[in-house]
């Protein structure tokens, strides 16, 4: 097959971003030709699809096709820049150009169809570029929706023509039957996957890692948070949680957090005023970086009030990591007391009870081996990737 995949967002710093390039790779893998458009502002790295990027104005870059920064549900680490910030002649702007660029790739790449992700723009572009098409919903796009009103006739209009919809979760399932009427024999959940070649149990030195990280000290153990610094990811209730835990446990706790967004000075600062005496924010973390940092922790936190699917956590389990996340959204489908624990939003005595629990239990390492396992069982991509294939071959027959 000749699969066309549109994006809104760059192929790394994202969940949608990350989602888009391991289906290409996998899907190249098994012998389709595969061509993706996604936004940019700097230059990208060939890979074993062919891409077109849509250039966007960067912090750095002088050659762009479009005058601002690509826009996103919350934020980016690249781009601060919001859908809901866009006046009405950017809006019209980035409709077009993304409508504009899958018509010349249609007629040029020829494809037998498209997969759009999420339920915004990109399904608009296919459905006007008269090619058979499927959407995956991540759950970000449904929050536009009920932001910004002004989407709604594209978005609209893209999901209620794609053939099927895919969705990440049960709850990103029930929200989408909801927001955009679609019934259910047009919806279909496919779980996310991860690549188990990059996110795997390696035996790793802390001292090395943490050392590349500019951080001398060792501890004793280690709590690591991954993902976007937006207000939804609950890294304000993992700080006031860490408190707690620094001062109940008499060994050396260290917090890691990972990533970048709108709330990294405001984190920090509130980091400060809790006194933490080992809390480090490391910024953005490429994916290299990621494993490692999975590999020396002893627990994972996803401590979201929002958190569609959660990739973060599959990821982690990956690398023999158990998870304490919150009990909402996509996590409660797949985090179990196996390999887990589920705390309620906005708890941070509960959050950090968990933590502690898993710090100090008498059976981490068969945990680990248990989390290694289950992840691959049933999150790899090569089993995402097959649910996929066949709503492609059901669209083309």
């Amino acid at each position: 097959m000749k699969i066309l995949i549109i994006n809104h967002f760059p192929l790394e710093g994202s969940g949608s971003g990350v989602y888009t390039k391991n289906l290409a790779k996998e899907l190249t893998k098994n012998g389709h030709k595969i061509k993706l458009i996604f936004p940019e502002n700097q230059r990208v790295c060939p890979e074993v699809f062919a891409a077109r990027p849509i250039m966007f104005k960067g912090e750095n870059n002088k050659d762009f096709e479009i005058d601002f920064n690509f826009p996103c549900f919350t934020s980016h680490p690249r781009s601060s820049t919001t859908f809901y910030q866009l006046n009405k002649t950017q809006i019209k702007e980035y409709i077009d150009i993304m409508v504009k660029v899958t018509q010349e790739e249609v007629n040029e790449f020829k494809p037998d169809i498209i997969h759009a992700q999420h339920l915004w723009i990109t399904p608009y572009a296919a459905y006007k570029a008269g090619v058979p098409y499927v959407v995956t919903a991540h759950g970000t796009d449904l929050k536009g929706f009920k932001q910004d009103k002004r989407y709604h006739p594209y978005a609209l209009k893209g999901a209620q023509n794609a053939y099927k919809v895919i969705t990440i979760s049960k709850q990103v399932d029930q929200e989408t039957k909801e927001l955009y009427k679609l019934e259910d024999k047009k919806r279909k959940i496919i779980y996310n996957g991860y690549d188990p070649l990059l996110f795997r149990v390696k035996d790793i030195s802390r001292k090395e890692v943490l050392e590349r990280f500019s951080i001398g000290e060792i501890p004793d153990f280690l709590v690591f948070f991954a993902g976007k610094l937006a207000h939804f990811k609950g890294v304000d209730i993992l700080l006031k949680a860490a408190k707690i835990y620094e001062n109940q446990i008499k060994e050396k706790v260290m917090t890691l957090i990972a990533g970048n967004g709108v709330m990294y000075q405001e984190l920090k600062e509130l980091r400060d005023f809790l006194k933490l005496k080992r809390t480090f924010f490391l910024g953005h973390v490429n994916q290299e970086q990621l494993v490692d940092l999975y590999n020396i922790a002893d627990v994972s936190t996803v401590p979201s009030r929002n958190e569609p699917f959660g990739l973060v956590a599959i990821e982690a389990l990956a690398c023999g990591t158990p998870v304490v996340a919150t009990n909402q959204g996509g996590l409660p489908d797949f985090i179990h007391k196996g390999v887990g624990t589920l705390v309620e939003v906005e708890d941070d005595i509960s959050l950090a009870e968990a933590i502690i629990n898993e710090l100090t239990r008498p059976d981490k390492k068969d945990r680990r081996k248990k989390a290694n396992e289950y992840a691959f069982r049933n999150f790899s991509w090569e089993n995402t990737v097959k649910e996929v294939e066949k709503i492609y071959r059901e669209v083309i027959d």
